[in-house]
C-alpha cells in the first residue's frame, strides 16, 4: 500500500475531511493503521494495484494529515473528485464503508466530517427549516410541543385518533406516529390519516392555534411514495420518516419529491452511535439528515431517557442550526452556504418537570416533545398536555415552575406525580 500519512499536509477548501476515532489491534501503530483507512476508504487497497498509475495516486491520493496517538484520532483530507455529488450513499460507502471491517482494525468510529461547498450545495437540505415550520405554526416566540401517541402500536384507528384529538385541544402543536407504527391490521395507514386530519382540522377550530401531524410513511420506496400520496390527498401538512431503517438514498428521493416538511425519527441510531469506540457520532448523523433534507430531527433529550450527554446534544444542535459560511476546516466546523436549519427535537422520558433545564440549556428554537410525560398524567391526556404547555409558559416567563403551579392545576399535579 502506499503512503498517505503526511501531518505537514494542510487541507484544502476543496476537500472532505473526515475525522474518525481508532484503536488498532495490538501490535500496529496508529500511524500504520490510519495509512490503510485512507486507501481502503479511497484509491488503493492491502496490495500493490498495477491499475493505480502514479498520476491516478498523486491526483486522488487523500491524505492522513493529523494523528493523535493520546486521543487515538486521525484526521484525513480526501479529493472530492473521489465522490459522487448528491448522492450520500456513495459518500458514506468510502468514508463509513469497509474500513470497519478490517481486521487491523479493533475499533473505528467517524466522528465528524465537512464537506467542500460543491457537496454542501449538491443537497437540498430542508425545505422548510425552523423559519418555515414555526410560519406553518404560526408559533414564533417559544418551543414547539409534542407529543407521541401511545401505547407505540395497538391502539386501533378510533384509539389513536382519540389520543391525537386530546392532545391537540390541550396545547400540543404537533402529535406524530411513533417510529414503529406504519400500517397495521388493528391501525391502516390509510384509514388513520384521514381520521387524524379531521380531529387535528376540528382541534384547529375549537383552539384557534395551528396543529400538525406526523404520519410514519416508513417502508419500501414505492409504498413510500402511495402513503405520501394519501398524507397529501388528505390534506396533510407534514409527514415522518426513520432515517436509518428506511434509507439514505430513499429520503433523497422523498425529500425531491415532497411538498411537505420531513420528520426525521433515528430509530436504530444506537446501533451505530452508543459504543463510543465503534460506528459513527449522532453529530455525524444529525448532519447526514440535515443535508438530506430533514426539517425537525430526534436528537436526544437532556435528562431524558436515551444515552448522551447534555454537552454532546447541545453541540449536535448547534451544529444543525449553524449558519456558519466560512469557518476553519481545521476546527472541522461546517459551512452551510445559506442551507436552511434543522429544528432539534428533545424527546425521550420528557416530562414537565424537565421543561426549563431543556430549555435553559437547547434554547427556544426546538420542539419538546413528551410520550408517557403527556399520556401518562393522572387526569389524562388533556390535562398532560396542559401541564406541558404551562411548563414552557412559565420557562419563557422566568416563573419557577413551583410558583406557576399555584394557579394551574394540570401542571401542579404534574410535578407532583414526577418532580422536577
Amino acid at each position: 500500500m502506499n503512503k498517505y500519512v503526511d501531518l505537514k499536509y494542510k487541507p484544502k477548501e476543496d476537500e472532505l475531511i473526515a475525522k474518525y476515532f481508532v484503536e488498532p489491534i495490538n501490535g500496529k501503530s496508529l500511524e500504520e493503521i490510519a495509512n490503510h483507512i485512507a486507501g481502503e476508504s479511497s484509491i488503493d487497497t492491502w496490495s500493490s494495484i498495477t491499475t493505480l498509475s502514479e498520476s491516478m495516486r498523486k491526483r486522488l491520493m487523500p491524505h492522513v494529515y493529523k494523528i493523535d496517538d493520546k486521543k487515538k484520532i486521525i484526521e484525513i483530507a480526501y479529493n472530492s473528485e473521489l465522490f459522487e455529488e448528491g448522492n450520500m450513499s456513495q459518500i458514506l460507502s468510502a468514508i463509513a464503508g469497509n474500513i470497519y471491517g478490517m481486521s487491523l482494525v479493533k475499533n473505528l468510529r467517524l466522528l465528524d466530517f465537512i464537506l467542500p461547498e460543491n457537496m454542501v450545495k449538491s443537497f437540498q437540505g430542508p425545505q422548510f427549516g425552523i423559519k418555515g415550520v414555526r410560519k406553518i405554526l404560526n408559533v414564533y416566540d417559544r418551543p414547539l410541543v409534542g407529543t407521541i401517541v401511545k401505547p407505540k402500536v395497538g391502539l386501533n384507528v378510533k384509539e389513536h385518533t382519540d389520543v391525537g384529538y386530546k392532545s391537540w385541544i390541550g396545547g400540543c402543536d404537533a402529535v406524530k406516529d411513533d417510529e414503529n407504527l406504519t400500517s397495521m391490521k388493528f391501525n391502516k395507514f390509510e384509514e388513520r390519516i384521514p381520521s387524524m386530519l379531521n380531529a387535528m382540522d376540528k382541534a384547529i377550530n375549537e383552539t384557534g392555534e395551528k396543529k400538525v401531524y406526523f404520519p410514519n410513511i416508513t417502508g419500501p420506496y414505492d409504498k413510500m411514495v402511495e402513503r405520501y400520496d394519501c398524507v397529501v390527498e388528505s390534506g396533510g401538512n407534514y409527514i415522518m420518516y426513520d432515517i436509518l431503517t428506511a434509507g439514505f438514498g430513499a429520503l433523497q428521493g422523498i425529500r425531491k419529491m415532497s411538498k411537505l416538511p420531513i420528520h426525521g425519527h433515528r430509530a436504530m441510531h444506537g446501533a451505530l452511535t452508543r459504543n463510543k469506540k465503534m460506528g459513527m457520532s449522532m453529530l455525524a448523523l444529525a448532519k447526514i439528515s440535515r443535508l438530506l433534507g430533514i426539517d425537525t430531527l430526534h436528537i436526544g433529550a437532556i435528562f431524558g431517557k436515551m444515552e448522551g450527554s447534555e454537552s454532546e446534544i447541545v453541540e449536535i444542535e448547534n451544529e444543525i442550526e449553524s449558519e456558519t459560511k466560512r469557518a476553519s476546516r481545521i476546527a472541522l466546523k461546517q459551512p452551510w452556504y445559506r442551507m436552511k436549519k434543522t429544528m432539534a427535537v428533545a424527546s425521550g422520558g420528557v416530562y414537565p418537570g424537565v421543561v426549563p433545564k431543556i430549555i435553559n440549556s437547547m434554547g427556544n428554537d426546538i420542539v419538546i416533545q413528551a410520550g408517557g410525560g403527556i399520556s401518562a398524567h393522572k387526569n389524562g391526556i388533556v390535562d398532560g398536555s396542559k401541564a406541558m404547555r404551562q411548563a414552557i409558559e412559565a420557562s419563557m416567563q422566568n416563573i419557577s415552575l413551583n410558583d406557576y403551579a399555584k394557579k394551574h392545576k394540570e401542571l401542579k399535579i404534574a410535578l407532583e406525580q414526577w418532580g422536577e
